[in-house]
């Protein structure tokens, strides 16, 4: 028997060397091919540990935002109490206040009326005779509004004069005064026309400073000693100011 010999037949055209060029050519694609998918497999192990580090964050931002809220919402109840609080302090302020008020006011109205009394009698060393005397007189404009008022006003048929009394008298007060006399001045009231306005200060302090400002000014000053009113010497050459 004569032994079989076994041939490949390669496609017409081609030779061994095209074959195995072909050949190690896939073999390189499936080397890339493998290697794009290890990439992607390490890219989407990348993508899921981001994706997981994001879910923390969020989780994280989210508690965060909760504890902002329940802050705020705290804060808003502080505010809220502290604003009653307030609401009653100023209550409290207030009433403190008008009772303060109410207690200056008294102690004004007493000093005036300590004052008041008899005051035509420290004059009598002046030719004034100021016999006749009022408290609380209003002066109004021509628009009849109430723009100033007198304390006490002592009067005859020729002189009046105007007493502006204070608990304590500050050098303020005497400028308020001053502007008190113009006004006077201006819109007199019936008791005050056609007659020569005079000025004094009276008070149950007058500092020496503020004394001798009311001097400067023309005022004579009045202070209350004890339970009675007594008026203060005036400097060697004072003359008081005629309105």
């Amino acid at each position: 028997m004569t032994a079989e010999t076994t041939t490949i037949d390669y496609p017409k055209g081609l030779t061994f060397e095209q074959v195995w060029a072909a050949f190690m050519e896939d073999r390189e694609h499936l080397k890339e091919t493998d290697r794009i998918v290890r990439e992607t497999a390490r890219i989407v192990q990348e993508n899921t540990a981001q994706m997981k580090e994001t879910d923390r964050l969020i989780k994280e931002t989210d508690r965060q935002m909760k504890e902002t809220d329940r802050r705020m919402k705290e804060t808003d109840r502080l505010i809220k109490e502290n604003a009653e609080q307030m609401k009653e302090t100023d209550k409290r302020l207030n009433k403190v206040t008008k009772n303060l008020g109410g207690l200056n006011n008294s102690m004004g109205d007493l000093i005036a009326t300590l004052i008041a009394a008899r005051l035509w009698e420290k004059f009598s060393a002046f030719p004034y005779d100021l016999k006749r005397g009022y408290q609380s007189v209003y002066i109004y404009n021509e628009k009849h509004e109430d723009i100033t008022d007198i304390d006490i006003l002592l009067s005859n048929t020729e002189w009046v004069m105007a007493v502006e009394v204070k608990n304590k008298f500050k050098k303020d007060d005497i400028t308020d005064h001053l502007i008190r006399m113009q006004r006077i001045q201006k819109y007199p009231p019936a008791e005050v026309k056609g007659k020569k306005l005079l000025g004094a200060i009276a008070g149950g302090i007058v500092p020496p400073d503020v004394r001798n400002t009311a001097y400067q000014c023309g005022f004579f000053v009045i202070e209350l000693k004890g339970e009675s009113a007594a008026l203060v010497p005036p400097p060697e050459g004072f003359s008081p100011k005629i309105w």
